[in-house]
């Protein structure tokens, strides 16, 4: 049987707003334990030229939730308003599109298979169908701003692993 669209990228999404969320949570709780302001973390950089720790968080929410409003609409352009300025906040924004994920059905997704979609940002257009976007460009990108988060975090002293970037695996019952 063909994996459906629902199937290769839903559950996936879902991974990773968990992973996302449990880095926030480790986040918060480290802050807390050390005695150092969620600031410390919000603002956090690998290097000046890449995004913050909220960014990478808030961009997880927008590669899953936001890209099914972009398929939803034909067309997906970055969200270029600032990222919640609190870990809460930023839980928040997770908890939003985990809400949104979970109630996709097989039948929404499937609905999307072969239709049109454009990402568009600045004077970059690329065209796509619905499951080349989500496979091909919002799902590395999901996995991407993950791993970007996850990286702040253990530069700044936190202590994840392996393990708490890959959050609940989806084992045989």
């Amino acid at each position: 049987m063909p994996l459906s669209l629902h199937a290769a990228y839903v559950p996936s999404a879902l991974q990773m707003l968990g992973t996302a969320k449990h880095l926030v949570d480790t986040a918060e709780k480290w802050c807390d334990d050390h005695g150092h302001d969620d600031a410390d973390i919000i603002g956090a950089r690998i290097v000046d030229d890449m995004l913050p720790f909220s960014y990478q968080i808030k961009s997880v929410a927008e590669h899953t939730k936001g890209s099914i409003e972009g398929l939803r609409a034909g067309v997906y352009s970055p969200d270029l308003s600032p990222p919640p300025a609190s870990l809460g906040d930023l839980r928040t924004k997770l908890a939003e599109a985990t809400e949104f994920m979970t109630g996709l059905t097989e039948e929404d997704m499937e609905a999307f298979s072969g239709q049109s979609m454009r990402f568009e940002f600045k004077s970059n257009r690329m065209d796509f169908t619905a499951e080349d976007f989500l496979l091909s460009f919002s799902q590395p990108n999901f996995y991407f701003h993950c791993a970007t988060a996850y990286d702040i975090l253990r530069m700044k002293g936190v202590p994840v692993g392996k393990r708490d970037f890959l959050g609940r695996v989806r084992i045989k019952p």
